[in-house]
């Protein structure tokens, strides 16, 4: 009797041990079921970003998004069906990438199918759109300024993504638009928002200098230089001279959606540290970039960065992406392997 008790307590035990191993996600966890989907991947993002340089902004802004909602599990990638799903909402509207991300995980499909999930895709296309971002700029760019080191020459930074994730069968529109941080938020909203994820003030700094790559609709800033308070004014956190210059020369009226504007002007393919700089000028484009200058934290993160190496940036924003990476994951028997993207599992 006492040698059944033993047997079944270690049973038990050894259960619970396999289970709390299948819930963390892990280095090369496809290296047995399917040894080359993590080169495919790469090996897609490498070719066609070179093409078109703008959809790394684009994926590693999916990617930010996604984890945002529910965790890291791609219900942003969900057609709404009988409800308004996440990719409706109005955070997402402006989102690129989708048609990307379905050609990876058909190619994935293809060597191994019903393996990978679209959540681990999204994550690994996203890391290896930034660190291919640096390789695509002309030679010439690098004569332009004072430091070959600053513009990132070795590549975009690099983080680990441990994989091992699934995807998640529920999307919701009211989620996303009440989760996902807003160019027009504060602070104390920002503040809250990333706590709510397991982030703080450093992760977001270090994750705003996302911001450093891609562009921008008129929209997302428009009423810092047209009608700041509802009384047709300009928000006084705002470069004057940098204002005057976008309403010339950029969003000439604050009906103006279609006009795309670089959100760090004159090196939006560049990883690098610019960004920060136009922050500390009050030159950020957006409300929630001014803001981090509103805490005594952020504001000297953002000086620790600037007067720091790029190499440092590279490390601590690798550190910030993986602890995103991770929020909420479905792992083990939660969730599923989506066969399309959009779609759940039949």
């Amino acid at each position: 009797m006492g040698s059944q008790s033993y047997s079944q307590v270690l049973f038990l035990c050894l259960t619970v041990l396999i289970g709390l191993t299948q819930a963390q996600l892990q280095q090369g966890f496809y290296a047995k079921s399917c040894p080359k989907a993590e080169k495919i991947i790469q090996d897609f993002v490498d070719e066609h970003i070179r093409n078109a340089p703008s959809l790394a902004a684009a994926l590693i802004r999916m990617h930010f998004h996604d984890c945002f909602v529910r965790g890291c599990d791609a219900s942003v990638l969900l057609n709404s069906t009988s409800n308004q799903a996440e990719r409706d909402a109005p955070p997402n509207l402006t989102l690129r990438g989708f048609s990307f991300i379905d050609s990876i995980k058909s190619l994935v499909e293809a060597e191994c199918p019903g393996v990978v999930s679209c959540a681990d895709i999204i994550a690994l296309a996203a890391r290896d759109s930034i660190v291919v971002t640096q390789k695509i700029t002309h030679i010439y760019i690098y004569m332009l300024v004072s430091t070959i080191t600053d513009m990132g020459l070795q590549g975009g930074p690099y983080w680990n993504v441990p994989t091992g994730r699934r995807d998640g069968t529920i999307s919701n529109l009211v989620e996303a638009r009440s989760s996902i941080p807003s160019p027009f938020h504060n602070l104390t909203t920002l503040q809250t928002l990333f706590a709510n994820q397991g982030l703080d003030l450093k992760d977001l700094v270090l994750l705003s200098g996302a911001h450093t790559i891609g562009i921008s609709h008129c929209t997302s800033f428009s009423n810092r230089l047209y009608n700041f308070t509802g009384k047709g004014d300009q928000d006084p956190d705002l470069d004057s001279e940098y204002a005057a210059n976008l309403k010339s020369f950029k969003c000439k009226n604050i009906n103006d959606n279609t006009t795309h504007v670089e959100m760090d002007p004159g090196s939006r393919k560049t990883f690098d540290l610019s960004y920060y700089r136009f922050v500390l000028k009050r030159r950020g484009l957006f409300q929630s970039d001014a803001a981090l200058l509103t805490n005594s934290v952020t504001k000297s993160t953002i000086i620790n960065l600037v007067y720091g190496s790029v190499e440092n940036f590279f490390a601590e924003f690798g550190k910030s992406m993986e602890k995103m990476g991770q929020i909420k994951v479905k792992t083990g028997t939660q969730g599923e392997i989506r066969k399309h993207c959009a779609l759940v599992n039949s």
